[in-house]
């Protein structure tokens, strides 16, 4: 097993003990935090998604960055693991679909949509001291940066995590790109370009 694939494996099985009553209170949290994000008040489109089982919860963020007037991209997994995006039109627009997630279904519009946004939450693991994320290993959020990066677009990168998955080093690739903040219950932490 590789060093990413331990790490994984571990904070994995941490949020498996979480209480349903633990995971709604992070959620609010959470979106408190991240709604006084510099990065997301002064945004007019943002990228996110919606968190599934024990994920950090992004559900009320989501619906408070769209009842603010702020244009939600969600996204929409596709065949080969990439992602296509569709705007957010409330929680009773929402669809189940493969894997647990729920994706909105409205309109796909298209994998490089994401390089429209003006800030990227992103899902994850753990992020490093250097702002380095470890994602779940399936590459579709990797392929979103790199069409993000290959744009010339620089929207805020922002990772929602529990407390705990912000740790001194994750394992990093060639293709990882460093986020801008990470965002947890219990606060905001930076890091430098």
């Amino acid at each position: 097993m590789t060093e990413k694939a331990r790490l994984r494996r571990s904070l994995l099985d941490a949020r498996k003990g979480r209480t349903a009553d633990d995971l709604l209170t992070a959620s609010l949290r959470l979106a408190d935090r991240a709604l006084a994000l510099p990065e997301l008040a002064g945004a007019g489109t943002v990228a996110a998604y919606i968190s599934v089982g024990s994920e950090p919860g992004s559900r009320a963020l989501v619906h408070s960055l769209y009842a603010r007037g702020v244009r939600v991209l969600l996204p929409v997994l596709l065949a080969d693991n990439d992602l296509d995006w569709a705007a957010y039109a409330g929680p009773e627009r929402l669809v189940p679909a493969g894997r647990g997630l729920l994706e909105p279904d409205g309109e796909r519009l298209g994998p490089d949509a994401v390089t429209a946004a003006d800030a990227v939450l992103l899902p994850g693991l753990a992020v490093d001291a250097r702002g380095m994320r470890l994602g779940r290993g399936g590459g579709s959020y990797d392929r979103a940066l790199a069409r993000i990066e290959a744009s010339g677009h620089t929207p805020a990168l922002v990772v929602l995590l529990y407390a705990n998955e912000v740790v001194a080093r994750v394992p990093v690739e060639p293709h990882d790109h460093p986020v801008q903040a990470v965002v947890t219950p219990e606060g905001v932490t930076r890091f430098s370009a």
